[in-house]
């Protein structure tokens, strides 16, 4: 079996080294033939990662955190190279959702060696161009991307932690922005929402921040995306919502809801949207599920 490990110099401040170079011993002590590729920059990183899928791997495995693994993903979408996640970014929500704990490198590799997969939708981005994206995660606008602006900015704390801190900066600038959305629900019938909105988000996956359970019953094989939509409600009450958030609770509170799409169109002046951790542009988007899209390695 012949793997291609990718690892993101930039990952959490050197910690991808170690984790990248003990889960490819513990490849090779099984048998597994790794050849490790490392680029100065993402487009270099993808390059290089297209070139080793031309030559034949079987699989591929990334060390770094899920904007590293969305590198890996537009070149594996749609075929049969798994793809294993050794979670050392800042945020490695992905890699959580498949059972690989961060920084677990014997975990992702044991994964591999076992050959356990399965294979999980992808949310595609449409952007006015007509230029596509995928993401594996949640896609962000309004206040979650500030923070993602934020945290993106910070050098220190490293991991999930930055988020927290994010948060709690951005949090004290909180306003309403005028949001246009469109829904197209599992039922069959499209949904339009306007008005003010705190935040709009669009789940693959639960979880963004390093574990946010924003869309908390969001499924990666169920072929649909969980819309997640928050209404002002001033700071105060906002503030208390937050801890059920980190819960996964805050469904229930009425300046949330909550929808099952196939599709959803999201437009807002002046809001940047994020998916896997990074910026995909400005808002209006289309976002769309691809089913069953991705093969990935699972603990």
């Amino acid at each position: 079996m012949d793997v291609a490990l990718l690892t993101n110099p930039a990952a959490r401040a050197g910690a991808h080294t170690g984790s990248a170079m003990r889960a490819a011993e513990r490849l090779r002590a099984a048998g597994i033939r790794v050849s490790i590729i490392s680029g100065g920059s993402a487009a270099e990183s993808s390059a290089l990662l297209r070139a080793a899928l031309e030559v034949g791997v079987d699989a591929v495995m990334v060390a770094g955190g899920d904007g590293t693994v969305s590198l890996a993903i537009q070149e594996l979408a749609g075929s049969a190279v798994p793809l294993g996640i050794v979670p050392t970014g800042t945020g490695n929500d992905l890699a959580t959702s498949l059972g690989i704990r961060d920084l677990d490198a014997d975990a992702a590799a044991d994964a591999v060696i076992s050959g356990r997969t399965r294979t999980i939708d992808l949310a595609r981005v449409t952007r006015p161009d007509g230029s596509t994206v995928l993401y594996g995660t949640v896609l962000a606008s309004g206040f979650d991307s500030k923070v993602n602006d934020r945290a993106n900015r910070m050098t220190w704390p490293r991991g999930h932690l930055r988020y927290t801190i994010a948060i709690l900066a951005e949090f004290v600038r909180l306003r309403g922005i005028p949001f246009e959305v469109e829904l197209d629900l599992d039922s069959g019938v499209t949904e339009r929402v306007s008005g003010d909105h705190v935040m709009a988000t669009v789940g693959n996956g639960r979880t963004y921040g390093g574990g946010i359970p924003i869309c908390p019953d969001a499924d990666l094989e169920d072929g649909l995306l969980d819309v997640t939509l928050v209404r002002p409600a001033g700071r105060l009450r906002l503030l208390r919502l937050l801890p059920r958030v980190y819960r996964g609770t805050h469904t229930s509170i009425a300046q949330v809801s909550t929808f099952r799409v196939r599709a959803a169109q999201l437009s807002s002046p002046g809001v940047t949207a994020y998916a896997d951790g990074d910026p995909l542009g400005p808002l209006p988007l289309s976002i769309d599920v691809a089913p069953s899209a991705l093969r990935v390695f699972t603990a």
